[in-house]
């Protein structure tokens, strides 16, 4: 790698990423780069739109009720860092196997080193960003744990599909858990696989049966985070992991971030994040991978029936 050695977690967790310097290698046959110099996105990432201002508004809200330090200068962890691997830490690797999208490549780099909102409209690649960041901490831990939280199985079993196919974790090294997994095997598999896909309410049963190395975990994916609300499986899960450890990352996943101020102050404190990146169908970035949809309106009359059903709901006395 030319020129300086590329930063490591240690110096950089916290902070404005590197630009490490092109260089690619080969990574389980699928070939890599660690981090393309790329342009970065307009300093004016944030488009007129409704998402985008509620977000600007409560992170400043956020930091002075809260006197919380500016997003990203937190206090850095000690350099005896457990588990780290310091062979693999002078990198990371960003894949070449998929079109160059710069806006992709900035978020994923902003997530490898704060904890990050990552509030991206549906179908642009929010689980490609999740898939780079957490091959890079499976790198970086070689006894780590990383974690994927989905809020229904569904979406749980889609995503670990996804994430194979664009870095290529080892299929060996991953699993889903489920609630119908047999309490007597989950220590088993927690302590046997390194990237695990579950659900929140999954996750915390493992936490509280202890069953969870929680401590070994290193970062923690959380998609649809917008339901990081009050005392949902979520919040639990982040707030039970705080008993064990605080070294870990967490990466928040959202297409839409909250319906008002006081929602996306709540999502961002419940999940302790530091760092936002915003973008909306209007963001400059997006545009070249936008599709322009056409909407065209058509009224539907009510028929007979529902008229009928109408009517009578109407003529009901309005009690207070």
């Amino acid at each position: 790698m030319s020129g300086g050695r590329q930063r490591t977690l240690f110096q950089s967790w916290g902070n404005t990423a590197p630009r490490p310097r092109f260089q690619s290698q080969s990574q389980g046959g699928r070939s890599a780069e660690i981090g393309p110099a790329v342009t970065p996105a307009p300093e004016d990432g944030f488009q007129d739109g409704e998402d985008d201002d509620v977000l600007l508004v409560a992170v400043f809200e956020a930091e002075r009720s809260l006197g919380s330090p500016k997003p990203g200068s937190e206090s850095l962890p000690p350099a005896s860092f457990p588990g780290f691997d310091l062979s693999s830490g002078d990198v990371w690797i960003y894949p070449s196997n998929y079109p160059l999208r710069p806006y992709q490549f900035d978020m994923a780099r902003a997530a490898l080193f704060q904890n990050t909102l990552v509030c991206l409209p549906t179908g642009l690649g929010k689980t490609f960003i999740a898939a780079v960041v957490m091959y890079n901490f499976y790198r970086w831990y070689p006894s780590g744990k990383i974690v994927f939280m989905a809020p229904t199985k569904p979406l749980v079993a889609q995503q670990i599909e996804a994430c194979y196919k664009v870095m290529g974790i080892p299929q060996d090294h991953m699993t889903e858990m489920t609630g119908k997994t047999q309490a007597s095997n989950r220590q088993n598999i927690w302590n046997a696989k390194r990237v695990v896909f579950l659900t929140p309410q999954v996750m915390m049963n493992d936490l509280s049966r202890e069953a969870c190395p929680a401590a070994d975990v290193k970062c923690l994916v959380v998609d649809e985070a917008h339901k990081a609300l009050g005392n949902h499986a979520y919040c639990q899960v982040v707030r039970e992991l705080c008993n064990y450890t605080h070294q870990f990352r967490v990466l928040a996943l959202t297409a839409t971030p909250g319906s008002d101020v006081k929602a996306v102050q709540q999502v961002l404190s419940n999940l302790m994040i530091s760092h936002l990146e915003v973008r909306s169908e209007n963001s400059l970035d997006l545009q070249p991978y936008s599709h322009h949809r056409q909407v065209e309106k058509f009224v539907v009359p009510l028929g007979n029936e529902l008229i009928a059903i109408q009517s009578l709901y109407l003529q009901v006395p309005n009690i207070t």
